[in-house]
């Protein structure tokens, strides 16, 4: 997908935007003034293939809304386990937890709580609750203050439950908030997921519902807040600017673990009746007879609060791969979670081969903030910011050039001309590939004078990814 903002006239007071200290990704036009030869292009994600096959008694094919949590040393990973087909809220359904010491291999921890398909030797930490095992979406509680024993929280159930919350000081064992719903204003078909915004100071909640009466029109997505996860607000629907209707079956939003100000959305676009499988090849594969009717792949949303998300990108973030089993009905479910797997690398988890005996979570990993960027090719072509005002003493940025190419950056006022010292003569040219590169001019690369103006960035690129920036201390 390629978004092109273009302007005749560079000089337009605005508001600058207070982005002090932190990190702002390349994820959505936030920052874009206006863009010439340049455009908003979504990142690449690189398959690393299946990181746990559903292939216990108690797990099976029809496994999915999946949750990964990064919690220090330890990557936390909870999945409904359900080895057959049936109504939402199945006395079936349990919720499993794997466990890793990096997000790339996982294994089951023989927990020993629950006994289910006959034995205790399982992985599974809730049992016996349905309905909220149909749909058990936990996260961790980044709240100043949280008690211990409350550092994990979680939101399950369906319409006829409500959500039910849930608590855990370890994330292995838990117990209701209350007996009652917290929250009952939805028809929460889907994973309805949940997390602390510090930007916004209070609990978010974003879950299904649907844009016509009952199970009418198209699956959407509506939010409500809280200040203590006990009470929550009346419902919003969300809004997605002026773009086409489409049904997102579910949502996966979730702050930016390296920009919480920034929510991150990788929902699951759904296509009903959509049908590539043949029924000839639905049975050699062994899919349900159910699920091979439609077909789904994932797309790239953000919101920065409020209820609205940005659809900067209407093309799919995740394709289906090679192969018919991946073309079947809910699958390439993205799980709710991006997280760190190593010093250059995030990854998310994708739910593959659903209905069907081969049914797994993918991981899919790509560079640190390369879910989006500003890219120019050999001919060249140039950002510029709206105006904005910083904190810091350095200007970092994420970038990806080839050998010939190359990106400088010009500070300009808040009228569009060049500051003198930092103008586009004076840039020393970035060539690389690194997550943080100081930007240097002639000078040097102190911009401290600059701190608490307003000013606008000019980058022109050859050649070149730009993934984020960042103002930082010396």
């Amino acid at each position: 997908m390629t978004v092109f903002v273009t302007s005749a006239c560079l000089v337009v007071l605005q508001a600058p935007i207070e982005i002090g200290s932190r990190l702002e990704p390349f994820v959505d036009t936030h920052l874009v003034g206006t863009l010439e030869g340049a455009s908003l292009e979504l990142g690449e994600l690189v398959h690393r293939g299946p990181v746990l096959r559903f292939d216990q008694p108690w797990e099976g094919p029809f496994c999915g809304y999946a949750t990964v949590i990064h919690d220090g040393p330890r990557y936390l990973l909870y999945y409904r386990g359900l080895p057959e087909a049936g109504a939402d809220g199945s006395a079936l359904e349990t919720t499993c937890l794997a466990v890793s010491s990096d997000g790339v291999r996982w294994e089951r921890p023989h927990l020993e709580l629950f006994e289910v398909q006959g034995t205790r030797a399982n992985n599974v930490v809730l049992a016996d609750a349905a309905p909220v095992t149909h749909n058990f979406s936990p996260f961790l509680d980044s709240r100043p203050g949280v008690p211990a024993a409350r550092r994990f929280k979680a939101l399950g159930g369906t319409q006829s439950s409500g959500l039910i919350g849930y608590v855990s000081a370890d994330g292995v064992r838990w117990t209701k908030l209350r007996e009652e719903p917290v929250f009952r204003h939805g028809v929460f078909d889907s994973q309805n997921v949940s997390f602390w915004s510090a930007h916004e100071q209070r609990y978010l909640c974003y879950f299904r519902t649907w844009t016509g009466a009952g199970y009418s029109g198209f699956r959407t997505v509506s939010r409500t807040t809280s200040e203590d996860f006990a009470t929550w607000t009346d419902p919003v629907e969300m809004g997605f600017g002026n773009t086409p209707r489409e049904h997102l079956y579910t949502n996966q939003t979730h702050p930016y673990f390296r920009a919480p100000h920034v929510y991150v959305a990788i929902a699951a676009r759904f296509l009903p009746g959509r049908q590539v499988v043949s029924d000839a090849d639905a049975r050699r594969l062994g899919v349900n007879p159910r699920y091979y009717k439609d077909c789904s792949d994932a797309v790239l949303m953000t919101s920065r609060g409020g209820a609205r998300y940005d659809r900067t990108f209407l093309d799919a973030l995740l394709r289906p791969g090679i192969g018919l089993e991946n073309w079947v009905s809910r699958s390439n479910y993205p799980a709710l979670g991006i997280v760190q797997t190593s010093p250059t690398e995030m990854s998310l988890y994708v739910n593959q081969s659903y209905a069907q005996p081969s049914a797994a979570l993918h991981r899919y990993s790509m560079r640190i903030d390369g879910l989006a960027s500003v890219s120019a090719g050999v001919a060249g072509g140039e950002l510029v910011t709206k105006p904005l005002r910083f904190e810091g003493q350095r200007l970092t940025i994420n970038f990806a050039t080839s050998a010939a190419g190359d990106v400088r950056v010009e500070v300009q006022d808040a009228g569009g001309a060049p500051l003198p010292g930092y103008a586009l003569a004076d840039a020393v040219p970035q060539i690389g590939n690194e997550l943080e590169r100081h930007v240097a001019w002639k000078q040097g690369s102190d911009v401290e004078e600059l701190a608490g103006e307003v000013v606008r960035l000019r980058f022109v690129l050859r050649d070149a990814d730009l993934y984020a920036l960042r103002f930082v201390p010396d």
